[in-house]
């Protein structure tokens, strides 16, 4: 473990702000908290957060960094976030591995999560030649009419356990090529992490010249959090974790009419239908349910199947499930790893017993595995005589409800008949099936799906979803016009001065 630290500069203490290339700020009076390996509940390393007043500090340099970095030309900027990308490149395997290692994800996945931010990195390259605004006509003669977009500041993204590096880039990446500078709060339960990659970013930065273009201050939500999305000086906040928090988060920023991007609690479905492949249904939905330990945002929590074929359906998951290997995530042969911490793990269990009040019936898991670990679990499948409360709520862990149905406007009925709204799927051979459920009558989520899960989106489309997922969008498509702001640009190239609508003053 100590080779793969220091691969990525992490000490056994660590200082937990920095404000660009050698910038890290020692706090004497921040608290010292300590990360934890979820699979066997050791100590891996600490990180000291950040006071208040060493807040003022990172802030001050975020906000002095932005007045040069919006200056540079976008395909300057571009140039740098491409050296990012190489970085991590060479980087991959550490920094995949501490993920696995501090998160608890199973290696492939943490591997994956590095390529994820390599891609994004890529994706903004391509952006920095792409910030265009329109051409309007005007109705005045001898006027031009345009629009433009312009750098917004200093933005904040505060970002959750279960991607410790991703998210962060899915908006420092766009958001640099866009001329911000970013202030990121990562998780407390992932604070190596985010060390590692501000060392990779640091090296980026001192070899472009710049600094304060990328920012880390590590602190709890109730200090650091608060201060963030209560300040007037960062324009936007970008929040991914919890509903109740989430909500918080937007109500506080609004109050200064500041933006957010808000990715939340999600309970994502997939439609079976008569006539869908179930060996490829049960693929997808085996990924989607139990790939992080039911610790994505787009895990799969529900399955609504034709009744005409659930035997069948049910059958091969069980199949499946029992051939899962749960153990050490860094195992390359582990399918499962641990939930990140204890609490995880009761919430599961209070939720199966819950289910079990409600009339449903656990055919697969449903326990504790304290034998391999302290936050081990067993993925677990109820099958559900009805959609109860308890199916309608987000429970962060592998558990996944079977559901039957009989007519397909009642699937899409029981898809839609909870409070999130970000991932969804059909599995159907039927293009009338496929098409509804894309339909303006079909799923109300954020991303819709057609024979593949829920899970495991590309950069290239802009994720996230409706209802009380927040309404955010991240990553591809034209989620980078959220880090700038437009401007309506109308040039008076005549001797005259025309008003619009033809109204005549004076």
């Amino acid at each position: 473990m100590k080779s793969l630290l220091d691969k990525l500069g992490i000490k056994e203490v660590n200082p937990g702000a920095c404000i660009g290339p050698d910038g890290w700020l020692e706090d004497p009076k921040g608290k010292k908290i300590v990360s934890h390996n979820p699979s066997t509940g050791e100590e891996i390393a600490s990180v000291v957060q950040v006071t208040p007043s060493m807040y003022e500090k990172v802030v001050t340099a975020g906000q002095d960094a932005f007045k040069s970095w919006r200056t540079i030309p976008a395909p300057k900027r571009g140039a740098l976030v491409r050296d990012l990308g190489n970085a991590l490149r060479e980087l991959k395997e550490p920094l995949g591995d501490l993920v696995t290692l501090e998160m608890g994800k199973i290696r492939a996945e943490g591997h994956g999560e590095v390529q994820e931010m390599i891609d994004i990195c890529d994706f903004a390259v391509g952006l920095s030649r792409q910030l265009y605004g329109l051409t309007m006509h005007s109705e005045r003669p001898g006027h031009r009419m345009y629009e433009q977009w312009h750098p917004l500041g200093l933005i904040a993204v505060i970002t959750a356990f279960n991607f410790p590096v991703a998210v962060w880039a899915w908006n420092a990446a766009i958001a640099a090529v866009c001329g911000d500078s970013a202030l990121w709060k990562p998780s407390e339960l992932a604070p190596l992490c985010s060390i590692a990659v501000q060392n990779i970013a640091n090296r980026v930065m001192a070899d472009h010249g710049v600094t304060g273009v990328f920012n880390l201050i590590n602190g709890s939500g109730q200090d650091i959090g608060e201060l963030i999305i209560n300040d007037n000086r960062i324009p936007m906040v970008s929040f991914t974790g919890s509903t109740k928090v989430g909500q918080h988060v937007s109500e506080a920023v609004a109050r200064r009419f500041g933006r957010t991007i808000l990715e939340l609690g999600g309970n994502n479905a997939i439609i079976v239908t008569e006539d869908a492949d179930i060996e490829m249904a049960t693929r997808g939905i085996l990924f989607g349910a139990v790939g992080t330990a039911g610790q994505r945002c787009t895990s799969t929590r529900r399955i609504i199947v034709h009744k005409d074929v659930a035997p069948k359906l049910e059958k091969k998951l069980v199949s499946a499930y029992e051939q899962l290997r749960i153990g050490n995530p860094l195992d390359n042969e582990t399918l499962v790893g641990p939930l990140i911490v204890n609490k995880s793990v009761q919430t599961m269990v209070d939720a199966v017993e819950r289910a079990q009040a409600d009339g449903g019936e656990v055919i697969y898991g449903g326990k504790r595995l304290p034998e391999i670990g302290p936050n081990f679990v067993e993925p677990t499948i109820i099958k559900m005589p009805l959609q109860t409360d308890i199916v309608k709520e987000e429970t962060f862990a592998p558990v996944l409800y079977l559901m039957e149905y009989d007519e397909l406007d009642q699937a899409i009925e029981i898809h839609n008949g909870v409070p999130q709204g970000l991932s969804s799927a059909i599995f159907t051979d039927s293009m009338r099936e496929m098409e509804m459920f894309l339909s303006t009558e079909g799923s109300d989520c954020g991303i819709a799906n057609v024979n593949i899960g829920t899970s495991g989106a590309e950069i290239g489309g802009a994720f996230g979803g409706e209802k009380e997922t927040g309404g955010g969008r991240e990553s591809g498509s034209d989620a980078w016009r959220q880090y700038m702001r437009r401007q309506t640009n109308t040039i008076n190239y005549s001797n005259d001065l025309p008003l619009a609508q033809g109204i005549k003053f004076g």
